[in-house]
C-alpha cells in the first residue's frame, strides 16, 4: 500500500525544491518529512528524490508525483461533493497542475488562457517552457498532465486536440538588413548574418532558411533564450529572428523591424495533449485553453 503522508512529502520537495520549505507547507519538522521520505524510499528501494539546490524528482519520484496530482483531484472533486468528509475548519488542500508549453506560446496567448482558468478555479498552475517538439516528451515521462506541442500523434495514455497555427514573421531591424542584406537576400549573404536562436532545440530558423533556398544553410547566431528578448534584439539590430507575427506586426508598422522576405513567414501547427486519467477532472481548463488559442492563432 502507498504511504500517502510520505507522498505527499515527496511531492512537497518536489513543488518547493527543499525539505524545509516542503516541512514548512505540510505544518511538520523538517527532519519529520525527511524521516517520512527516507523510510519511504526505503521500504520501496528506489530513490525519488534527488538531493541538491534544488531537490528535484528522480524519474520514479516524477511518476508518483503525478500520481498524486491526480489523487489531489479525485479527493477535490470529491470534497466539493461531500463536504462533510473534511473536519470543521480545515482547508480544502490546493492542487497543483503541471503542464509543459513553448515559449512563443506563453508569450503570445497561453497565459491568457491559464489565467482564465486560474480566476475560476483553485488549481495552482506549474508551467515548464521547452521546445513544441519537445513538450510531448515531458508528457511521456510524466513530468507534466499536459502539454502543448507539435506532436499531432496522441502520446500514450493522451487525448489530443488541434489548437491552430502560430504563425511567424523573419524579421530584423532596417539597419540590419541595410548592413548585411544591401543587395537582397541570397544565399551568400544569409551565411554571414547572424540570427538569434532560443536554444539547441530550436529548429525553426533553419525550417524558415529551407523553406526559402530549398535546401540547408549554415548561418552564425546568438543564442537568446526568451521570445521577448528575441523580439527586442531584433529591434536592437543584434540579429535577425523569427518573431510570432502577433507580437512583430506592431513594430513592423512602427518601421522598427521589417520583414527578410515580405509576404514569406513561416506557421507552426500546435496541439493540446492531456492525460487521459486528469482529463475529467481538467474540462475547464481544456475549455479555456481552446477558446483562447482559436481566437488568437491562425
Amino acid at each position: 500500500m502507498i504511504d500517502y503522508a510520505a507522498a505527499r512529502a515527496v511531492m512537497a520537495i518536489v513543488r518547493t525544491g527543499s525539505f524545509e520549505r516542503a516541512a514548512a507547507t505540510l505544518n511538520v519538522t523538517p527532519s519529520a518529512i525527511s524521516q517520512r521520505v527516507k523510510t519511504f524510499e526505503e521500504r520501496i528501494g528506489t530513490v525519488l528524490i534527488e538531493r541538491g539546490v534544488p531537490c528535484v524528482a528522480t524519474d520514479k519520484g516524477l511518476w508518483l508525483c503525478r500520481h498524486m496530482e491526480r489523487v489531489g483531484m479525485l479527493e477535490k472533486d470529491l470534497l466539493e461533493h461531500l463536504p462533510e468528509l473534511s473536519a470543521p475548519g480545515e482547508a480544502m488542500p490546493r492542487v497543483t497542475i503541471n503542464v509543459a508549453t513553448n515559449a512563443d506560446s506563453l508569450g503570445t496567448w497561453f497565459l491568457d488562457a491559464i489565467a482564465s482558468f486560474a480566476k475560476s478555479s483553485d488549481y495552482l498552475m506549474n508551467v515548464s517552457i521547452d521546445d513544441e517538439e519537445h513538450t510531448a516528451d515531458w508528457l511521456r515521462r510524466g513530468r507534466v498532465l499536459a502539454a502543448v506541442t507539435s506532436l499531432e500523434r496522441p502520446v500514450q495514455g493522451c487525448r489530443v486536440t488541434p489548437l491552430g497555427a502560430l504563425w511567424y514573421k523573419a524579421t530584423a531591424s532596417p539597419e540590419f538588413v541595410a548592413r548585411h542584406f544591401p543587395d537582397g537576400v541570397t544565399a551568400g549573404s544569409f551565411q554571414l548574418a547572424p540570427a538569434l536562436t532560443f536554444n539547441q532545440k530550436d529548429r525553426l530558423q533553419h525550417a524558415w532558411a529551407r523553406q526559402v533556398f530549398g535546401r540547408d544553410l549554415a548561418f552564425p547566431t546568438h543564442w537568446l533564450p526568451s521570445t521577448q528578448s528575441f523580439l527586442q534584439g531584433s529591434i536592437a539590430g543584434m540579429g535577425w529572428a523569427l518573431n510570432p507575427a502577433k507580437l512583430a506586426e506592431e513594430h513592423i508598422a512602427r518601421g522598427d523591424l521589417v520583414e527578410l522576405v515580405p509576404g514569406l513567414g513561416f506557421e507552426r501547427a500546435l496541439f493540446w495533449q492531456i492525460n487521459r486519467l486528469a482529463a475529467d477532472q481538467l474540462t475547464e481548463l481544456t475549455r479555456s485553453i481552446l477558446a483562447v488559442a482559436r481566437r488568437e492563432l491562425a
